[in-house]
């Protein structure tokens, strides 16, 4: 729903909106997902949820105090999925334990993962999601056909040999993104591929929806957003100018509030600590356990929300992050400890070299725009209490009825770039 003129009146759950043509009709509620998960697709979900947690945190502890962060810790999972299906002795092991996969054989990753790709596209039709995967190698490189097969059956992988020392290359594989991403992200590789590369294995993520109850852009104004320091900026301010329909959630320790997008099968959710200065200490605390209690704690309410307007984007080199978080064997060209790909390339001469991650979000009156792309590049020797969101809080976008977490981010200064 685009049109931005307010209305006053709501008929059970149904939002009307006034247009020139008379009212609008908020989309049928989605309250179920279309299939059953099976027992895989729910352990994986949670694998990847865990990970999302370790990986922001992990992150974050290298940050500076007052940076702003987002990511797609599911695009980065992805990719390293594609590229764990190569890896192969202790270097198999180090992956599959930072990844969380150890009580999961290869096949039954590489099957969970088909099937929530498959759940997560075209699951609301009011909200656009995107979910690609690619392979682009040097045509010289003789990459294993099982290992390219699985990346074909399993994430739906477009495999495409390349002439790297062309600079179609690289416009090729930066095309494919920005395709996938709606323009948002438009270069991953540099314009010359570097002369060690030997593949690239690309996970990208776009994701536009309106939110369900949209926000009165004439109504948004500046307000005081309280920062750690105990210092406050003004920022611009979203509200809807009455109650809207939102899930809450609170304990003294933290706030939650869950915005829901479209049909609400997707939605925002947004935690905050109970003071500025204590979102440090809540990010290093975050654990799956802790997230699904907050989110099986939400309460639907009525409530006038404040959100901030925001636009932020990152680049991110994730070698020593994933390293930090036990995979650095996957990053070791060195004889006799080197990585081990013999499952996508043979003799044993490949390691990764880089796992770059890049992503972009805005948040706005009519809903929120998020891009992320990451790149594993493979190579020789990526009326209740008003809620005021006036503090520095973690965000996640997020599909609501599976509970899979696509994005993940951490606001600390809305008027920093």
């Amino acid at each position: 729903m685009t049109v931005r003129t307010r209305c006053a009146s709501a008929i059970a759950l149904v939002l009307l909106a006034c247009g020139p043509e008379g009212p609008v009709t908020a989309p049928t509620p989605i309250t179920a997902l279309p299939r059953a998960l099976t027992s895989a697709e729910q352990d994986l979900i949670a694998i990847d949820n865990r990970f999302a947690l370790s990986l922001l945190g992990q992150v974050t502890a290298g940050q500076a105090p007052a940076g702003n962060l987002f990511l797609s810790p599911l695009s980065v999972a992805m990719a390293l999925a594609m590229t764990y299906n190569g890896a192969a002795g202790t270097t198999a092991d180090a992956m599959r334990a930072t990844l969380g996969l150890e009580g999961m054989t290869v096949p039954e990753a590489n099957e969970a993962y088909r099937g929530l790709i498959a759940l997560l596209r075209g699951l609301d039709p009011q909200v656009r999601f995107t979910l690609a995967n690619s392979i682009w190698y040097r045509q010289e490189f003789a990459v294993l056909q099982p290992f390219l097969d699985a990346t074909q059956a399993f994430y739906d992988a477009r495999v495409a040999p390349l002439d790297f020392a062309s600079p179609a290359a690289a416009q090729a594989i930066n095309g494919w993104v920005s395709e996938q991403t709606a323009g948002r992200i438009t270069e991953i590789v540099e314009p010359v591929l570097p002369a060690q590369a030997m593949m690239y294995l690309i996970n990208a993520i776009y994701f536009k929806g309106d939110w369900t109850q949209q926000f009165d852009r004439a109504r948004t104004a500046p307000r005081p957003f309280r920062l750690a320091d105990g210092s406050t900026v003004s920022v611009p301010t979203m509200t809807h100018g009455r109650e809207a329909d939102v899930r809450v959630y609170r304990d003294g320790s933290v706030e939650v509030l869950d915005l829901p997008y479209g049909g609400r099968a997707f939605s925002m959710t947004i935690v905050m600590p109970a003071e500025p200065a204590g979102l440090d200490v809540l990010v290093r605390g975050l654990t799956l356990e802790g997230w699904d209690g907050w989110i099986a704690g939400l309460d639907s309410t009525a409530s006038e929300i404040y959100l901030p307007k925001f636009v932020l984007s990152s680049d991110l080199l994730l070698n020593s992050t994933l390293g930090a978080l036990g995979m650095g064997i996957a990053f070791d060209c060195d004889p006799p400890e080197m990585a081990d790909f013999t499952r996508m390339h043979v003799p044993q001469e490949v390691c990764i070299t880089r796992v770059k991650h890049k992503s972009f979000v805005d948040v706005n009156e009519e809903g929120t725009e998020a891009a992320a792309v990451t790149v594993v590049e493979v190579g020789v020797t990526s009326a209740p209490l008003p809620v005021v969101v006036d503090r520095p809080f973690v965000f996640a976008i997020r599909e609501a009825l599976s509970g899979t977490i696509l994005f993940v981010g951490v606001m600390r200064n809305p008027a920093a770039p």
